[in-house]
């Protein structure tokens, strides 16, 4: 359900410019050189993917070096462009402006009281948002906020109000910034409402939560970004042995005080996934998903070690089978700066001066024929991708030089080369038993818990086992067509919320 009416929104220079610029310069000295003020490049990157139609204006008596800079921030995001005329008797607007009040909902907001401007953009039935402006303004019409960073989420709130409805959902997320921007510019985040009526929002962190959470109907979040350190010697249970920022703390205490809230997804439902170690076990109670005439579907067969002693690990892998190569990987999964620090190890005498953390998992290298299929689980569609992936052990080998490939996951990947794929047995699409891991993926979801997750598989060649080799929260789905991810993303987030609105009602 989206809005009839589109929302404009028009930024005042005032409000975007270090206040430096607005006080010019003394006779004697040069003009200073314009400049945004902090905190309004993150608004305009947030606002360029809200689907509001946004411009940025400026009175026409501004020097030209500062106009100039306004207009060239305007075409960066993509944004209009407006030069206020000087006062004509009782015309403070120009034609644009005025056009857009009888077929939009408009917001103007500004850091400079002109109570003259302020009255004939409220006769248009424009809403002034005031913000940060010491004088203050007398008119009981505009909404007076205290920060820059307050902005978004009292539009969020005003934006709803007109909506009317009480199907309008603000969600509140919360992740790094890198990620925002990944989801943000595939149009996840809108301020105008989505097909099914959501509103996204962004936490801020240097403002109080608890303000801000009374206003959100759900929370979105990324926990693993906001960890500062996991105890590996830890038996990893939420919250037991994690340390978070302080901002996602306050979020944890609010879930702790307010339990019927709906949080995407429950922090206890995440944890298991930053232990390799409990993930293994996870996956290994799927195996009875394998039936005759179906591939076999399973874990890597794994192994736990605390330290890499060569005559004590030599014991161990004979007693658990395991032979190599191994892929070895931290048993703190993510959140942690060397969690993707991997090796591929030969022979027992590499893991002398082996650099991944300890604890550590051994995992089996599986011949895959260079391909993984990704799949994402998101809410209750299951899409998956086909990737290109790690040669076969044999030429990693031969290239290794006698020593362990090392490399993090996240960076440094070894993907086989087009000569190397042709020297493999190429699996294809067809290889894979689509059935079998979509029944896999409804498992999961069913025992984690969780609203959206992703998982690799890859097939082994030989036997065809189909082994599902990581799993993880809230991935970027990127492979996944923006058509069909955005509206699954969205249904998703609102199946949360009525699942959980359904069960505190009951």
């Amino acid at each position: 359900m989206a809005m009839e009416r589109p929302v404009r929104l028009v930024l005042d220079a005032s409000l975007l410019l270090d206040p430096v610029v607005s006080g010019g310069a003394g006779p004697h000295e040069a003009a200073p050189v314009p400049t945004l003020r902090p905190g309004a490049e993150a608004l305009l990157r947030r606002l360029r993917h809200s689907n509001l139609g946004v411009a940025i204006c400026h009175p026409e008596e501004m020097p030209t070096t500062v106009s100039g800079f306004l207009e060239m921030t305007a075409n960066l995001y993509s944004f209009g462009y407006i030069s206020l005329p000087a006062p004509t008797g009782n015309n403070l607007l120009n034609e644009s402006v005025l056009e857009w009040s009888g077929s939009s909902c408009c917001f103007y907001a500004t850091s400079r009281v002109d109570e003259d401007l302020f009255s004939e953009l409220q006769s248009h039935n424009w809403r002034v948002i005031a913000v940060d402006n010491e004088c203050g303004t007398k008119d009981s019409g505009v909404v007076n906020i205290g920060k820059l960073q307050e902005l978004l989420i009292t539009l969020s709130i005003l934006i709803k109000k007109e909506m009317a409805s009480s199907s309008v959902l603000m969600v509140g997320y919360a992740m790094k910034p890198s990620r925002e921007e990944d989801f943000a510019k595939r149009g996840a985040f809108p301020l105008y409402p989505s097909e099914n009526g959501l509103i996204f929002v962004p936490l801020s962190f240097e403002l109080p939560l608890a303000s801000q959470l009374k206003e959100v109907d759900i929370i979105l979040h990324k926990m693993t970004d906001e960890i500062i350190s996991i105890d590996p010697n830890c038996s990893i249970s939420f919250p037991r042995g994690i340390s978070f920022s302080a901002g996602m703390s306050e979020v944890i205490r609010f879930m702790e005080e307010h339990p019927d809230f709906c949080i995407v997804d429950p922090f206890k439902n995440i944890s298991p996934l930053l232990d390799r170690l409990q993930i293994q076990e996870i996956l290994v109670r799927l195996q009875e998903l394998g039936s005759e005439g179906r591939p076999k579907l399973r874990a890597p067969h794994s192994l736990k070690v605390i330290n890499f002693n060569g005559s004590e690990l030599q014991k161990q892998l004979a007693e658990a089978n395991l032979s190599f190569p191994l892929i070895v990987k931290p048993q703190v999964a993510c959140g942690v700066a060397d969690a993707h620090n991997m090796a591929l190890v030969f022979q027992i005498e590499e893991f002398s001066n082996l650099s991944v953390p300890l604890p550590a998992i051994l995992q089996e290298y599986i011949d895959h024929g260079s391909k993984i299929f990704k799949f994402y689980v998101i809410g209750d569609k299951v899409f998956h991708a086909v990737k290109n992936s790690m040669p076969n052990a044999n030429l990693l080998k031969s290239s290794s030089g006698d020593e362990p490939l090392t490399f993090n996951s996240l960076k440094t990947l070894p993907v086989a080369t087009k000569e190397q794929l042709l020297q493999n047995s190429v699996q294809d699409n067809k290889s894979l038993n689509i059935d079998v891991v979509e029944e896999a993926a409804k498992r999961l979801k069913e025992s984690l818990g969780l609203t959206i997750f992703g998982f690799d598989v890859v097939v082994q060649e030989g036997s065809g086992d189909h082994v599902i080799v990581d799993l993880n929260y809230l991935p970027s789905f990127k492979e996944v067509p923006d058509s069909e991810a955005m509206p699954a993303f969205w249904d998703a987030i609102r199946q949360a919320y009525e699942s959980k609105k359904g069960k505190v009602q009951t």
